[in-house]
Formats: C-alpha cells, structure tokens, sequence
C-alpha cells in the first residue's frame, strides 16, 4: 500500500514538473481578437452598406494591442472609431480611440485620421492611449483594465460617420488563441 501512494505521488510531481512549463507558455501566448463590423450591430440599428473588419493581436506581455480596422461603403464620411467597453445590444464608453477625423477631448493622444468612406487604419495600442471609461472602471493608462475588458467578451469596435454619430458599423470583439 505505502508502494503505491509513494508511486502515485511520483507521478504527480512528474505530472507537474513537466506539464508546469507548459502551461505557463500557453498562458504567455498572444491573443488573436476579431469583430465583424455591420450596421444592424449598432444600437439602435441602422440600415447602411458600411461593412467592416477589426483584427488585433494582444502581445504575450499585454503591454500592446496590434490593430488592423478596415471597412468600406461607408454612407457618410468617417467621423471616428474606436473601442468601447459594452456587451452586445448595450452602449458603453470608449476605451481607446483606433483614429479621428475630430478633435480628441483634452488628454486624449491625438490619434492618426480615418479613411472617409472606406479605407485600412493600423497601429498599436499601448498604455498611454487608453482614456477610460472611468465611470465603467476603466482607468486612464491602464492597457491592463482594457485587455480585461475585452477578454471578457463585453467590448465592440465601431465606425462613427457624420451621417450616425452614435456609430454607423459596430462589431462585437471576441477573442482567440493565437493559433486559431
């Protein structure tokens, strides 16, 4: 009897020893995030021939978010676009802005322009751009709370036009492994 527990406690730490860097690997591994862009997302809905895609890949470390926005037909020129922290069918406050056509609010990074009608927009995303919502518990500086967030499964890229200034193309996040 003592053979087989001294066997089966061997094993384990065996088990653990080697499965432990395994493990932590796949836990330092980027995150793969995507969203399909379409007006019948937005809240309310709105019937538009804008179309969109969101890609991004959050860095093993999550000191960055590596972006890629493109969308087209546009009805109206692009007023801006960012990340929001809200669930599906819910508005939620902005997180971190992708680009701009307007003026940002005071303190936010001045973030490069957006394609009028259709048009690719990349970059990356680190702690300095992140402006909130704070009234949602997302700091200012805090990339951490935003890749939180969108790990989640609760935030929404979205395209707003001077035609739907609440938003004209919205997708819901969703996050991958990186080998997906």
């Amino acid at each position: 009897m003592n053979k087989r527990f001294v066997y089966a406690v061997l094993v384990l730490a065996c088990l653990v020893a080697f499965a432990g860097p395994a493990f932590r690997s796949a836990a330092a591994q980027a995150i793969r995030l995507s969203a399909e862009l379409s007006g019948f997302n937005e809240v309310a809905p709105v019937l538009t021939t804008g179309s969109g895609e969101f890609t991004a890949m959050i860095d093993p470390a999550r000191t960055s978010l590596t972006f890629t926005l493109t969308y087209s037909d546009l009805l109206a020129d692009a007023l801006q676009s960012h990340i929001h922290f809200g669930q599906r069918g819910v508005n939620g406050g902005v997180m971190v802005f992708f680009c701009t056509n307007l003026t940002p609010p005071a303190g936010v990074p001045q973030p490069q322009p957006c394609p009028l009608r259709g048009g690719t927009v990349t970059g990356t995303i680190t702690a300095a751009d992140v402006v909130g919502p704070t009234g949602q518990g997302i700091n200012p500086g805090n990339l951490d709370n935003v890749i939180s967030a969108i790990l989640s499964g609760h935030t929404y890229a979205n395209v707003h036009s001077t035609r739907w200034p609440g938003g004209e193309i919205r997708g819901q996040a969703k996050a991958h492994s990186a080998d997906n």
